[in-house]
């Protein structure tokens, strides 16, 4: 096969079934998932996971997110975290167009996206974020820009004091432990993750320094809890966090 034509993006694929909406870029691969009923609702058990972000910087003025998707990250920091500001770097206009069967919010003063490449893009937004979130996936998995060293510590300048960097790298991903060594190496080794949170999604969270009282010591907590018994209570965890964002504002 021409290499050309095997490493072309894949065009986006938005299927509608039983209640869900996908974004694939191959059939079968999901994206993203969202509830037609509720598309405010968290599906997947990765973005949940992501959400616990939460623990470590509570109250973000800003958030930068790598890669839209179906937006499900970014809809739900919108309505449930009323006072940030959120940036979304996409690279894809293809996946910008379905931003409206996906319910995701029109720009405004709080909410933006930027077709841009994120590699190229983050080293411009120098100590203006508290949070980033990187999921920024295509047909071929994580784009090897978006694991480098440099990138990492783009995203560390990017943080203002206390910020939090979440990835989300796939277990299988043969550049995963390589990439666990740039985190570590970038920022300190305050880095962790809840061990069996999102199965083979691995969300990895790296502390630019200890901000938030405590939030170095539960890092270093989860990060020494593994097992059957610790994934089931890190699952829970994270849907305990995304339904107290949630309750919270109907309150």
């Amino acid at each position: 096969m021409d290499t050309a034509l095997q490493n072309r993006p894949a065009t986006p694929l938005v299927r509608t079934r039983g209640g869900l909406r996908t974004l694939e870029f191959e059939p079968g691969m999901v994206q993203s998932e969202m509830s037609v009923a509720d598309p405010r609702r968290l599906v997947l058990g990765y973005a949940r996971a992501m959400m616990c972000f939460t623990l470590f910087h509570p109250r973000p003025a800003h958030i930068v997110m790598v890669g839209l998707g179906g937006g499900s990250l970014a809809k739900f920091c919108y309505h449930y975290l009323p006072g940030c500001r959120i940036t979304v770097l996409e690279l894809r206009a293809d996946v910008i167009a379905l931003r409206e069967q996906f319910a995701i919010p029109a720009d405004d003063e709080r909410f933006r996206i930027v077709h841009t490449d994120a590699a190229l893009h983050m080293p411009l937004l120098r100590n203006s974020a508290d949070v980033v979130l990187v999921d920024g996936f295509d047909h071929q998995g994580l784009p090897p820009e978006l694991g480098t060293t440099r990138f990492y510590a783009d995203c560390r300048r990017a943080l203002r004091p206390g910020g939090v960097l979440a990835a989300n790298i796939f277990s299988y991903d043969p550049r995963y432990a390589a990439m666990l060594r740039r985190l570590r190496q970038c920022y300190a080794r305050r880095v962790g993750q809840f061990h069996g949170i999102a199965g083979n999604n691995r969300i990895v969270f790296a502390l630019k320094e200890p901000g938030e009282p405590g939030a170095l010591r539960r890092l270093q907590r989860a990060a020494r809890r593994r097992g059957p018994f610790w994934g089931l209570v890190h699952r829970l965890m994270a849907r305990w966090v995304v339904f107290r964002l949630r309750w919270g504002q109907r309150g």
